[in-house]
């Protein structure tokens, strides 16, 4: 009987790479895996929203969690992909793509697989981690997606769903690249 009672407490979690460290989000925040598609970058936006894609119709806003970690943004490959997650935007359900290097597992995780987040050692800010899964003799860090993405990013999710211009505060925007032309003759 011990034993079922534990199982229940056993919560899943999808395990996904990023810039050479291996994260989890609950598997409950993931809606599907996307194959990497083209995004189309959307000008005065934070330097961690990639862009949008047309997820069936409805325009998704893509975050690339490198960029929001302070890394370099993610290099695009043949195994990067597009997490469609739902986080909590002022109480409503929001989907959000998230970009991965590659996805790893399903895992899953009692109590006792779980450690506190480390207060030091990693590019993630504590308070984003939900703890360290324990998976074998590897560690995989759980990420708490409704506060990883920030006030910004949620902003700019929830003008795209109403499907009004995102207005940023200046010092989070990032202006467009500017596009590449042939040298002069």
């Amino acid at each position: 009987m011990a034993q079922n009672a534990n199982d229940t407490d056993r919560a899943q979690h999808l395990s996904f790479s990023l810039a050479g460290c291996e994260y989890g989000v609950g598997i409950l925040k993931v809606k599907e895996i996307l194959q990497y598609e083209e995004i189309t970058r959307v000008p005065s936006t934070p330097r961690s929203v990639r862009g949008v894609i047309n997820l069936r119709g409805a325009v998704v806003p893509v975050i690339d969690l490198a960029a929001k970690f302070g890394l370099p943004e993610t290099a695009v490959t043949r195994l990067t992909c597009i997490l469609i997650v739902e986080a909590v935007l002022d109480g409503q359900p929001t989907v959000i793509g998230v970009m991965a290097d590659a996805v790893r597992e399903v895992i899953e995780l009692g109590p006792d697989d779980v450690e506190p987040p480390p207060t030091f050692g990693t590019q993630v800010r504590v308070d984003y981690l939900l703890g360290m899964g324990k998976v074998g003799k590897r560690f995989v860090l759980l990420l708490d997606i409704d506060r990883v993405i920030s006030a910004d990013e949620k902003e700019f999710a929830a003008a795209v769903k109403e499907g009004l211009p995102a207005e940023v505060p200046a010092a989070a925007a990032v202006p467009a690249p500017a596009p590449e032309t042939a040298p002069a003759a």
